[in-house]
């Protein structure tokens, strides 16, 4: 019930990191769903919330206070097991030559950091994190073939070129 002991401005404060990880998360996976991709809305919504969760919770926690080394290797942690998850999202075709999901997989381990900065309070890293990826996102595939086109390479030039 320690819990309880924690100042109602720091309530508030927490829930708002809470809700603003959330939706950072869930703001990148309406794109994902937008363009039929397997992880959407709600799972970057939660994603995001479950690292802002273990930035603010734990031993870590101490009434908004952080531990500078403790919060850097929870951190890392969150980053490094999410790229197991974001794993999972990445197929390679039957023929061997093409590998999908890459994307996707990188959208869970934004979603993850831009919980980590909304735990952190840090609102402007957080707000244009979440533009910054949308714009990527949306506009990245037609800005990519464009360049493509200038610099004269076809996509099927390189196997390495993988696209979600």
């Amino acid at each position: 019930m320690s819990w309880l002991l924690v100042d109602h401005a720091d309530q508030v404060e927490i829930m708002l990191r809470l809700f603003g990880a959330t939706l950072a998360g869930m703001v990148i996976g309406i794109n994902r769903d937008l363009h039929n991709k397997p992880i959407g809305m709600r799972t970057l919504g939660i994603v995001a919330l479950g690292s802002a969760i273990v930035i603010l919770s734990g031993s870590v926690y101490e009434g908004l206070h952080f531990n500078q080394d403790a919060v850097s290797r929870v951190i890392q942690g969150i980053l490094t097991g999410l790229g197991f998850l974001g794993a999972g999202s990445i197929l390679r075709a039957k023929d061997g030559t093409e590998v999908q999901g890459l994307t996707t997989a990188s959208t869970v381990w934004i979603a993850a950091a831009l919980g980590v900065t909304a735990a952190l309070g840090a609102w402007f890293i957080t707000i244009a994190g979440t533009l910054v990826t949308l714009l990527v996102l949306t506009y990245g595939t037609r800005l990519e073939a464009r360049l493509i086109r200038i610099f004269g390479r076809s996509r099927n030039a390189d196997e390495d070129t993988l696209e979600d």
